[in-house]
């Protein structure tokens, strides 16, 4: 009996320890948890996207140099500043575009920054035509009959921003905002006209009505243009490095023709 005794105290010492020593799973706490888990966005990526846009444009005074360059040395030109005419205002037109992107981030817990190069081809820009006419009497006794008509185009095909970015990790979404320097190519296309008559009744004979038409294009192709750009977008990790991005974002160019894009894109990235 004794030795029964003591061997069940034994083992009901042995049983105790090994509690003791078991570890402390979070089973055993019950199934809280602190947060969603954070994703790792650290690393090189890479992808594609595609974009739908709308360029907007003030085309007001793009043809006056043209214009003060055909009349130079007139007196038309000195007393009426015919170059000056308001003849063209704002325009608007939509377009879309593809292209792809490359940069790396750096990750600090949830805090996620980034550079990266992005490049889009695609067609945006437009056109106006406009014309103003008006009817004067300059110094020396002719009245004149003035029209100054003025057509421009920019066509932009190719765009590329260098950016800096930043955002925060929360679970497998991560939105962020981001800023750089933009370039592009494109086509802008100015051309001037001015035209109409010089009436002087007093004048010699064969110079009592003068009709005047002088017109000139101004055309620059696949020309480098500069500006800035920056935006809002949002990323979600879907599965091993593949993610899914939607952002917009506003581009302005600084050229004879001042022109802003906004584009919104949707894209497809992998990170490795």
């Amino acid at each position: 009996m004794r030795r029964l005794l003591l061997v069940a105290v034994m083992c009901g010492a042995v049983s105790g320890a090994q509690a003791a020593d078991m570890p402390d799973f979070p089973v055993l706490r019950g199934s809280f948890t602190d947060g969603p888990s954070i994703v790792n966005w650290q690393g090189g990526y890479i992808g594609g996207h595609a974009a739908y846009g709308t360029s907007n444009m003030n085309f007001a005074n793009s043809t006056t140099n043209i214009v003060a360059r055909l009349l130079d040395g007139t007196e038309m030109e000195s007393v009426q500043r015919i170059s000056d005419w308001p003849i063209m205002g704002k325009a608007s037109s939509h377009g879309e575009g593809f292209g792809g992107f490359v940069g790396y981030n750096f990750q600090w817990t949830d805090v996620v920054v980034g550079v990266e190069l992005n490049y889009t081809h695609g067609k945006f820009g437009g056109s106006q035509t406009g014309s103003m006419s008006r009817f004067f009497t300059l110094p020396s006794g002719y009245t004149v009959s003035a029209t100054n008509e003025g057509t421009a185009r920019m066509n932009i095909s190719d765009m590329g921003t260098l950016r800096v970015r930043g955002g925060y990790a929360y679970g497998s979404f991560l939105p962020y905002m981001f800023a750089g320097i933009a370039l592009g190519q494109a086509d802008i296309i100015r051309t001037a006209r001015v035209f109409g008559t010089q009436v002087n009744p007093a004048a010699a004979p064969g110079f009592q009505n003068v009709p005047f038409d002088v017109s000139a294009t101004d055309g620059q192709y696949s020309h480098l243009i500069y500006g800035y750009s920056f935006g809002i977008g949002t990323e979600v990790m879907l599965i091993s490095g593949l993610f899914l991005r939607a952002e917009w974002e506003y581009v302005r160019f600084a050229t004879s023709i001042d022109t802003s894009i906004n584009t919104v894109r949707a894209g497809l990235g992998y990170k490795f």
